[in-house]
């Protein structure tokens, strides 16, 4: 067996560029961490974009079977658990598809609950923990409808097993937070965790020329020292940003990145759903010629939670808020119960081993403002499916009028352009981001907003209508 200082070095032989003072410092504790066999230990691993974290991480992974630990890797969304597999190059799941197992309610609804860890001195090790929520939500099916506090309970209820947390704290909180509690060291002293950690704030030499990172940097640190009343942006006009201003411009932008990089790749985003509205809705017109409601080879986003459509025991368990699909053929549509729905062919962007199935997309949603459909709307649409089961009385009514497919249909809208909350967890290859108005001006929501999105982007940053008072 090695010792703690024995894999330190293979963590350290295994970068590919020289480590910073801070990296060695980051290999040191982490292998000092995986060979401590004190109970309840917990490390937190902080770091700037373009700092190492994932560098740091793939050199553990690729050593560990060296020692006593196994490795479980985690990400909050299905995007971000694709990413890790990539740059790991080991398998990863969702949280919750790891954590919850699927139980039928006696009302016919699914619920998840927590399942038994099973494992042995694991190591779970779980990206972007930035958005981790610990706030409680009572309509929640999973667990106690608190992540954080399942996570926690779940991991440490294995026979020696540990929790590495990854992620920036610069990025957006989970909504309706003003901290990342999974990243928030006095947050996680409530646990009564033995707590370590460490946070790397240097870009690695090889990717200093990236004028994404070096902005994304300067952001960061103003974040850190609490100054927000000015943003200068570096900008040569031959690196990896590229500013647009003009209306065709943007456009021709846009079309080029969808032949060259595809869809797949290509990512806008923008400050709220009425500005992603009119971006799709340009998109779709414009550049991808087309002025059906919906036609073959369109990409949605999910804006509800499904648990009608795949089974629990499929590698994604449920249908998230926030994935994205991929229309590949219209069956046909239908008016009923005063909405409108599309029956459709559809595959999961993110998790390309899961077989295309039929579902039935809701159109109402496609152009709303809201991030789903209203509570007023869901009462409606409920109350004109029950009567369809009126020779039916009690709770088997009840029941069928649960499992009738247009009551659950996909919630949907076009996923060109986003919102930067529900690109967390992704990267694209080129980013379109619109400058937004800003009534209160520059403040620190906004400052953690522009990080997020910058972030997203893997090889171009396309920057639209930003005025010259924002550069150098």
């Amino acid at each position: 067996m090695i010792s703690s200082s024995d894999f330190n070095d293979l963590i350290v032989s295994s970068f590919p560029f020289k480590l910073t003072e801070k990296q060695r410092d980051c290999a040191k504790k982490l292998s000092c961490f995986i060979f401590d066999n004190s109970k309840d230990l917990l490390f937190v691993l902080k770091g700037y974009a373009g700092t190492g974290k994932t560098t740091m991480i793939g050199s553990i992974l690729m050593n560990l079977s060296k020692t006593h630990m196994k490795s479980i890797l985690l990400a909050p969304t299905g995007r971000a658990a694709k990413l890790m597999s990539l740059y790991s190059n080991h398998k990863s799941y969702t949280i919750h598809k790891y954590i919850y197992s699927p139980k039928i309610e006696t009302d016919g609804k699914i619920s998840f609950i927590l399942s038994k860890n099973n494992n042995k001195n694991t190591l779970f090790i779980v990206d972007e923990a930035s958005m981790i929520s610990n706030s409680n939500y009572k309509s929640f099916k999973f667990g106690t409808g608190t992540l954080l506090d399942d996570l926690m309970k779940f991991v440490y209820s294995g026979t020696g097993c540990k929790l590495l947390l990854v992620g920036d704290t610069a990025q957006l909180p989970p909504i309706n937070l003003t901290i990342s509690p999974a990243l928030d060291i006095e947050n996680l002293e409530e646990y009564t965790k033995n707590i370590k950690e460490i946070e790397l704030d240097e870009v690695v030499r090889q990717e200093k020329s990236s004028e994404i990172l070096h902005n994304a940097t300067k952001i960061r640190k103003l974040i850190d020292e609490g100054i927000f009343n000015k943003l200068k942006l570096k900008f040569s006009g031959i690196n990896d940003i590229i500013k647009l201003e003009d209306r065709f411009e943007i456009m021709d932008a846009i079309n080029n990145s969808y032949l060259k990089q595809g869809k797949e790749e290509t990512m806008i985003i923008v400050r709220s759903n009425k500005r992603a509205n009119l971006y799709n809705r340009e998109i779709r017109d414009k550049i991808l010629f087309n002025d059906n409601e919906l036609s073959k080879g369109d990409f949605l986003m999910i804006l509800r939670n499904n648990y009608f459509w795949l089974k629990p025991e499929t590698e994604a368990g449920f249908i998230a808020n926030g994935d994205i699909i991929e229309v590949l053929e219209i069956i046909n549509f239908k008016d009923l119960y005063g909405f409108r729905f599309a029956e459709a062919l559809i595959r999961l962007i993110d998790y390309p081993n899961i077989k295309p199935f039929e579902a039935l997309l809701m159109l109402d949603t496609i152009m709303i403002e809201t991030p789903s459909l209203s509570n007023k709307s869901a009462n409606e649409l409920y109350s004109e499916v029950s009567k369809d089961y009126n020779h039916i009385s009690g709770y088997k009514k009840f029941l069928a009028i649960k499992q009738n497919k247009y009551l659950n249909a996909l919630q949907v809208k076009f996923s060109y352009a986003i919102t930067c909350h529900k690109s967390q967890g992704g990267q694209w290859k080129n980013i379109f981001i619109e400058q937004p108005y800003l009534p209160e001006g520059l403040n620190k929501e906004y400052f953690r907003w522009f990080y997020t999105a910058i972030t997203r982007a893997k090889e171009k940053l396309f920057l639209v209508g930003f005025r010259d008072e924002f550069f150098d």
